[in-house]
């Protein structure tokens, strides 16, 4: 049971939903979503970490999906070195999470003795905040060359406060992944997994083939990608969109699937309820039958998600005995 269950590694949750339950407002219509609370409220930020360490998750995030050097400036109104500082301060809050679980809560729960960091790297699109990040819309107007030369600070910044690995989310766009997967070659060290906004169940949000454009990222990097897969997709897509994928491969892809709610966000209404609310961990299951390594949750899911998931996962592991 235990070798079953440490091959497969739970994510974390949706940040903002979680952070919520601290903060008490709304985070989802700010320019910098939750990174404004790197600045005005820390500890907070590292309560969630904590919230989702405690839930069972092995793998937590940094609240950098939507930070970025040009944002902080723009928005916070402080200088290009103070928003590299906001970035690894990002870092150092879920480091102290870490720490404290391990101290304090992680002899009264077994299966996540050994949690890791991943930097968040949240898509280009994320920064405009038009919404463009669930379309790829800027894919047609911006270069490789632009989004390489705006993600490569924080992406350092992020290594430099030592993450255990980088997670390249939420990519609605061909041209963006590729660039990313090229990109973590300068970075011979770290690792990386790199999952797709999708926008239904066979194509990423921009319109590509889903299966077609995840096989091409991992072969241009097999060495440091860890794994492939979807995020913020509603979870009834997940299937379709993995279901073959490494069929007649010799190697096959690690899968990494964390969902969100199934409600849909709109820029001027925010997050509204699609056909119906989908609970994750009905699907586990079948997303573990189909190889899913990383499984975990994002918009709209909460530490309660995660727990769920940790109990599905463990019961899956326990029928492979």
């Amino acid at each position: 049971m235990a070798d079953a269950s440490s091959k497969i590694k739970v994510l974390d949750g949706g940040f903002s939903s979680q952070l919520s339950c601290h903060v008490g407002d709304n985070v989802d219509g700010d320019p910098l979503w939750t990174a404004r609370f790197l600045q005005t409220n820390p500890r907070d930020v590292y309560k969630t970490h904590l919230d989702f360490l405690k839930a069972g998750a092995d793998i937590i995030s940094t609240n950098t999906y939507q930070a970025s050097v040009g944002g902080f400036v723009k928005y916070l109104g402080i200088s290009p070195e103070a928003g590299l500082d906001l970035i690894k301060s990002a870092v150092g809050l879920a480091k102290e999470a870490r720490k404290v679980y391990l101290e304090e809560y992680a002899n009264n729960n077994t299966s996540n003795q050994n949690p890791l960091i991943a930097g968040s790297v949240g898509p280009y699109g994320a920064h405009l905040h038009d919404g463009s990040e669930y379309n790829g819309a800027y894919a047609d107007t911006t270069s490789a060359e632009t989004m390489r030369d705006w993600h490569r600070p924080r992406i350092e910044a992020l290594i430099v406060s030592g993450v255990d690995l980088l997670a390249f989310e939420t990519v609605p766009c061909e041209k963006e992944a590729v660039m990313l997967v090229e990109l973590l070659k300068d970075y011979p060290e770290t690792k990386a997994w790199l999952s797709f906004s999708c926008k239904d169940e066979k194509h990423i949000a921009h319109g590509e083939d889903y299966q077609t454009v995840a096989r091409k990222c991992y072969d241009l990097n097999p060495e440091q990608i860890i794994a492939i897969g979807v995020n913020c997709t509603a979870p009834a897509n997940i299937v379709h969109l993995l279901d073959g994928i490494n069929v007649d491969r010799m190697v096959p892809i690690p899968l990494i699937v964390y969902p969100n709610s199934g409600e849909k966000y709109h820029k001027d209404l925010g997050w509204t309820e699609g056909d119906k609310l989908q609970r994750l961990d009905y699907y586990v299951h079948k997303w573990l039958d189909l190889g899913v390594k990383y499984v975990g949750g994002c918009c709209r899911t909460y530490a309660e998600d995660i727990k769920s998931i940790r109990k599905q996962v463990q019961s899956w592991c326990d029928k492979k005995q």
